[in-house]
């Protein structure tokens, strides 16, 4: 059986680009990835917007490292476990807070605003972690300035050959083995085979799967799709982290109210201004995300409202200004004030916690794919990730990735610059062409009306049934990047909501109204995927 393309044929020629090692995907683990590699090898970045547009870019909170004297990684090591609720990979979270440190140290010589006082690295507090352990840079803008250093390293300090407003299609693979990736330019409408020896996936999350989300318009989990048609296999795909604390007033992608903010005293209320979370957990609002999600949802129901209140106005405002302008700047917008409002806040879909199975040097099910941060599952945060992890997670695997393509580039010979893969021809216009717009709307609706932060067997069931009708009916035509876009939230969809409907379990992110327990007997294992005409390996693990 021929494997899965969702391009087609093009009107024109495509043309041809080569590299040593590509990479996918601008935020912080591709552009760390792509750094490394260009020391070496030629390099090509291709990123579907810009480099600015990323959720890296995004990011408020902080990186976690172990720096601090009262710290360890194996205090580190120990709060990513527990946090992970039963399903952490012990070798991959190893090999995160081992390396972390230095990871961090190299990235604090290059990128000058961490937060200090008195010359020396501030660390915050957030959910779940034992010690203050979290660095930020420019306050709640630890994302933006990281990803403008390194997005500055990349451009001027390296060989790496950048492609902004880059969309990549489909990756392109010879006998099993990925050798490349179709993209297409946004800005001319010109295919390209971008062929490489190695492909590197960092095309970050999925967050636009669902109608309310943190992450911006790009994070419509292209990456995974793609892997997902090439035949690599996936894992965990039901674990989708909520935040808790996103606006309940905002607008798309939702502003989220940064977790340390809790870290540094803020509280959580309920309509009648209590506060409700010491009753939940010994560490109240500093508990780990999931458990301060599902104490919220009590207390909604409870009230019958959409939303909580965060309380900061017990906060020094001066320092809350300054440690936290762009939230600042965020609400008052709203006509909100952290010094005088409470703030009010829902849980909102923000990180991916499932992905592209790799191993703990980021290599895929499929040869020639290697795979880093948010759009790989490499087992590092279980069934629950630790507050600021994931930006560690882009530099330590980013990194991991280069030092393992030594012993993988040189094996490989002249077949890669061969191309022989047939792309379906291109239909004409649909008598009825489907509005794109509509049914993504729709889509992303329905998966955060029922496959979102708490779940049911009905309504998994039903979202299950329309999402197959809604792929049943769509009438295409000649296909371009919306149309793309929604054929890889479809299929993300459709694989989200299966996994959900087989765990019959409530465990870290995935609360399940009617299996309210956790169950380590049945349950402590994974979920993993193949195509089948890909499947050698699979199902539950």
């Amino acid at each position: 059986m021929p494997r899965p393309y969702i391009a087609s044929v093009p009107d024109r020629p495509l043309l041809r680009r080569q590299f040593d090692v590509l990479v996918l995907g601008g935020g912080i683990a591709g552009l760390t990835a792509a750094i490394a590699a260009a020391r070496r090898w030629h390099v090509g970045l291709l990123t579907k917007a810009s480099l600015n547009d990323t959720t890296t870019f995004l990011a408020q909170g902080g990186i976690a490292a172990a720096l601090g004297e009262s710290d360890s990684p194996e205090l580190h090591f120990q709060d990513t476990v527990a946090a992970g609720a039963g399903l952490c990979d012990p070798d991959a979270v190893r090999v995160l807070v081992s390396e972390g440190p230095d990871r961090v140290r190299e990235l604090i010589e290059i990128c000058p605003r961490f937060d200090r006082k008195d010359g020396e690295i501030v660390l915050g507090r957030e959910g779940a972690h034992s010690v203050r352990r979290v660095l930020h840079a420019g306050g709640d803008a630890t994302g933006r300035e990281v990803s403008s250093t390194l997005s500055e390293a990349a451009r001027l300090g390296s060989r790496v050959q950048l492609y902004e407003d880059e969309f990549v299609i489909d990756l392109l693979t010879i006998d099993g083995r990925c050798i490349g990736a179709l993209s297409l330019n946004l800005a001319d409408g010109e295919y390209t085979l971008n062929l490489a020896m190695v492909t590197i996936l960092a095309t970050g999350g999925a967050g636009q799967v669902y109608a309310r989300t943190t992450n911006p318009e790009v994070a419509t989990g292209d990456g995974v799709a793609m892997a997902y048609r090439a035949g690599a296999a996936l894992r965990d795909l039901e674990f989708v982290q909520f935040h808790p604390t996103g606006l309940a007033a905002g607008g798309s992608p939702t502003p989220l109210i940064t977790e340390a903010l809790r870290g540094e005293g803020a509280l959580l209320r309920n309509a009648a201004g209590e506060r409700f979370m010491t009753t939940v957990d010994p560490k109240a609002e500093l508990a780990a995300r999931d458990v301060v999600v599902r104490g919220m949802l009590a207390q909604m129901r409870a009230e019958g409202s959409a939303h909580v209140y965060l309380d900061a106005t017990g906060l020094d405002p001066d320092m809350v200004r300054r440690r936290f302008p762009r939230v600042t700047a965020l609400l008052s917008e709203h006509d909100l004030d952290l010094s005088r409002d409470l703030i009010p806040v829902a849980p909102v879909a923000h990180y991916f916690i499932g992905g592209v199975v790799t191993d703990v040097w980021g290599r895929t099910t499929v040869p020639g794919l290697y795979a880093a941060g948010e759009v790989a599952s490499t087992g590092v945060h279980g069934a629950n990730r630790l507050a600021s992890n994931s930006l560690l997670e882009g530099l330590v695997f980013g990194d991991r990735v280069v030092r393992h393509l030594d012993r993988y580039i040189g094996r490989l010979g002249e077949d890669v610059r061969r191309l022989q893969f047939e792309l379906p021809a291109r239909s004409g216009p649909a008598a009825q062409r489907s509005d794109i717009a509509a049914v993504r709307r729709a889509v992303t609706e329905l998966m955060s009306a029922k496959v979102g932060w708490v779940r049911t067997d009905d309504g998994l069931v039903d979202a299950l049934e329309e999402l197959r009708a809604a792929n049943s009916a769509l009438r295409l035509g000649e296909a371009g990047p919306p149309e793309f876009e929604l054929l890889n939230i479809l299929t993300l969809a459709t694989q989200i909501t299966k996994c959900a409907l087989l765990r019959e379990e409530t465990r870290g992110v995935h609360v399940r109204d009617d299996y309210p327990e956790r169950d380590d007997r049945h349950w402590q294992r994974h979920i993993t995927l193949r195509l089948p005409q890909a499947r050698t390996a699979g199902g539950r693990s």
